[in-house]
């Protein structure tokens, strides 16, 4: 059964700094496109960031590029999500998803993925 963990949300201030870890039981984890997606309330799930499993390349929303760095260590079958600068409008339940594997090409959209975890809550107080 396939697991995506997510940890690393709480409450922040406006301008501060949180990182995301989501852990995957994905085998072989290296082959997998990983995403970060994020809903507000009463708003659709949104992309927010994404990386490849060859090269691997990275994409970003462009509400969050310059502020965000997605990475993956694949020894520890690991996506992160570095936020800095975060803003109220941040605030959103964040979500891991995977794609997989060997996938052609790396989604920007929900839809592309299909694998989910559960989510973790972001707060960021202005």
């Amino acid at each position: 059964q396939v697991q995506l963990v997510e940890s690393g949300g709480g409450l922040v201030q406006a301008g501060g700094s949180l990182r995301l870890s989501c852990a995957a039981s994905l085998r072989p984890f290296s082959r997998y496109a990983m995403g970060w997606f994020r809903q507000a309330p009463g708003k659709e799930r949104e992309f927010v960031a994404a990386i490849g499993w060859s090269g691997p390349s990275t994409y970003y929303a462009d509400s969050v590029k310059g502020r965000f760095t997605i990475s993956r260590d694949n020894a520890k079958n690991t996506v992160y999500l570095q936020m800095n600068s975060l803003k109220p409008e941040d605030t959103a339940v964040y979500y891991c998803a995977a794609d997989g594997p060997w996938t052609a090409r790396t989604s920007t959209t929900a839809g592309g993925y299909d694998y989910w975890g559960q989510g973790t809550q972001v707060t960021v107080s202005s």
